[in-house]
């Protein structure tokens, strides 16, 4: 016990004991009196009482005032000892700690976060932004949990040594009304040092996959395991520099493991490998040999990994091969796709994409189909082969499209009064009420489902077919059943093409069909002179066979005279960007429907110019520009448009800006266009 709380207590027995004494001599005293004196004995028993009584009192209060302080001696017992302990832990912790108030000014701090202040001077009334990367709001926000700070280079030591990094944490009290903070900074220099080695060291699975070497070592087969050979070295060439390895698993198929710290830099690098490839040739061919590869960055399981290793593989390869497809959590990026597809000359996959089709088509209870918003010839042409398979299997089918389309007029105005298409089309509302639990969606000329006609009626259907030519953007929400996808086919027309000539019998295509899907092909192919192969024309001779006439077919694209001067105004309005990019702007706040169709031809004519190894047109419909993109061949428009949300093809392409000005939508399409010179080192 502290000695003044003995010395007390002494005391206080003392008084007690005097007291004690007291009272017995007076009552002593008293007696004496009583017998010796003539004084009344009530008035000297009275005095002696009443010392008596005083005496007891003494001894009462004294007795209050020992146990009061006895209580206040253990408090002070329990205060000085903890709070030595306490002060002492917290002073000679190995961690800095400060206390500040709800400012962040600071009011205490220990020896060690002295210590590594360069000035050795008082950090007292500073304040803890002034000190460290984070201000004190934001570390009571996180609370216990912690805030990942450093402190400043330029007031402490020990920021200096291996970027040191600190979880500060923040603990609440409240003294004399007012808040205080204690802030403790623990090191996980090492702990963060451990976690990023486990993700730099974390493996990364990639497919890749010879695209055309089947079809450039057709007739040269000589050359086939040489080239396949030469690929295969040059993958483990570069596995090889980042400790990675190589392994053929398939048909020209390779799987390639390498740690995850070497992704950044093939991405900074924007896969280089794809352009070493580019230079392997077989034979005399000019035609370079190119390389899908699909990488997942994701977390999980080695399963997972696998899966999303294979989607973005099969995004590489219906975007139409040659480039990297990375996905990561949400999204894909893409590296590479700078030449264009090569035509696969057989139609074993046309084959099995029918056989699959007919199976589900006869199955479903109906069918309904649907083509991109805004559609054109192509996508009605396709929209009218899918309506001719069903009706072979027998089954009830639907074509979602806005009659009021300016495009298409010419297309219904054909097929008016003919009973056969009676009750065919419907709008987006009625085809909601057209869907069973059996129904079959078909999506045609479009792969991005919130592009097409109707979202909300293919998301709302179980059975799901897409097929189209143009690369594509994004993953499928409902993983359709059948997802045909070929860059390489110059229109949505030719790969239904070739699909009827598979289920339907010879010369039972009506002519009017036939024409229709003419058209497309002429639409998509600019009259056969761009993207056009073999399998192209082998269609064209398909429909010339089921009676398709081209006069008819071309006879579609006649237009008015108010058509003739909304396409000339764009012609008006041409600028040339980087000396080989045509800009043609409708400078219309709003125009009709027809203006996109107008763009189109507008880009097309534009490529006729010398010099202009691409073109865009800009026109403005309710509140949205639209952008058509041309290319001789030389520069991906595809690519460009890809950056403001479209896509398309490597010469032909398109994109939409909603609520944007003409002059908002052109600015964006210039940075794009920059961005994509940079990406590609492209030389004006």
């Amino acid at each position: 016990m502290p000695e003044n709380y003995k010395k007390t207590k002494r005391r206080v027995s003392a008084a007690t004991v005097i007291c004690a004494a007291l009272a017995v001599i007076v009552l002593g005293i008293s007696a004496i009196l009583m017998m010796e004196t003539e004084i009344p004995p009530a008035t000297i028993i009275y005095s002696a009482l009443g010392i008596y009584l005083f005496s007891l009192l003494w001894v009462a209060v004294i007795s209050i005032i020992r146990n009061r302080m006895v209580k206040g001696n253990l408090a002070d017992i329990k205060s000085s000892v903890f709070g030595t302990i306490s002060f002492g832990f917290v002073q000679n912790l190995h961690m800095p700690v400060l206390i500040c108030d709800e400012k962040g000014k600071i009011v205490w701090y220990n020896e060690i976060l002295l210590s590594g202040y360069k000035s050795r001077g008082v950090l007292c009334g500073k304040y803890v932004d002034s000190i460290c990367t984070e201000t004190i709001e934001a570390i009571v926000q996180k609370g216990e949990e912690g805030l990942e700070v450093s402190f400043l280079s330029d007031s402490f030591l020990m920021s200096e040594k291996n970027n040191v990094v600190f979880c500060a944490r923040s603990y609440k009290a409240i003294s004399k009304n007012r808040v205080y903070y204690t802030i403790i900074f623990e090191d996980i220099t090492e702990v963060k040092n451990l976690n990023q080695r486990l993700v730099d060291e974390e493996p990364i699975i990639a497919y890749a996959m010879i695209d055309n070497l089947d079809e450039l070592t057709q007739y040269v087969q000589e050359f086939y395991s040489d080239t396949a050979r030469e690929v295969e070295k040059i993958l483990r060439d570069e596995m090889e520099k980042v400790g990675g390895i190589v392994r053929n698993y398939g048909h020209n198929k390779f799987l390639l493991v390498f740690e995850a710290q070497h992704l950044a830099t093939f991405e900074k690098e924007r896969f280089s490998i794809l352009d070493t490839i580019h230079e392997i040739r077989v034979g005399s061919s000019a035609i370079p040999i190119t390389l899908s590869m699909g990488v997942a960055k994701i977390k999980g399981s080695l399963y997972e990994k696998e899966r999303a290793t294979q989607a973005a593989l099969d995004m590489a390869l219906q975007r139409g091969g040659d480039q990297v497809v990375v996905k990561s959590l949400g999204k894909f990026e893409f590296y590479g796709g700078k030449t264009k597809t090569v035509q696969k000359q057989d139609k074993v996959r046309a084959r099995v994409i029918a056989t699959e089709l007919t199976s589900l088509v006869s199955a479903a209870d109906n069918v309904i189909v649907m083509g991109h918003k805004y559609p054109d010839f192509d996508a009605f042409a396709s929209c009218l082969a899918i309506l001719r398979v069903a009706r072979h299997c027998g089954v009830k089918a639907f074509i979602v499209c806005d009659k009021t389309t300016a495009a298409l007029a010419p297309c219904f105005r054909k097929i008016e009064g003919d009973p056969e298409y009676e009750n065919v089309f419907v709008d987006k509302t009625e085809a909601q009420d057209l869907i069973r639990s059996g129904t079959l969606a078909v999506v045609v000329d479009v792969n991005n489902i919130d592009f097409c006609e109707a979202p909300d009626v293919v998301n709302a259907v179980s059975d799901v077919v897409v097929i189209d030519h143009h690369r594509k953007t994004a993953e499928f929400k409902i993983q359709p059943k059948i997802s045909y996808i070929e860059p390489a086919a110059s229109s949505a027309s030719e790969l239904l093409c070739e699909i009827l000539e598979q289920i339907i019998d010879s010369k039972t295509l009506p002519k009017l069909e036939a024409d229709f899907l003419l058209a497309g092909i002429f639409l998509d192919t600019k009259n056969f002179t761009h993207n056009t192969g073999i399998r192209t024309f082998s269609a064209a001779m398909y429909l010339r066979g089921e009676g398709a006439n081209p006069l008819d077919a071309k006879a579609f694209f006649n237009m008015d005279l108010e058509d003739f001067r909304s396409e000339a105004s764009f012609e008006t309005n041409v600028t040339i960007h980087k000396a080989s990019i045509a800009l043609a702007i409708n400078r219309n706040e709003d125009n009709p429907p027809i203006a996109r169709v107008n763009a189109s031809r507008a880009a097309d004519r534009l490529l006729n110019v010398s010099g202009v190894k691409a073109s865009f047109a800009l026109c403005r419909i309710g509140g949205c520009v639209h952008i058509s993109a041309r290319s001789q061949g030389k520069i991906n428009v595809q690519l460009i448009l890809e950056k403001l949300g479209g896509g398309g093809h490597f010469d032909s392409a398109g994109a939409q800006i909603k609520n944007a000005t003409i002059a908002e939508a052109k600015k964006l399409l210039d940075n794009a266009i920059e961005e994509y010179y940079i990406e590609n080192h492209y030389v004006v």
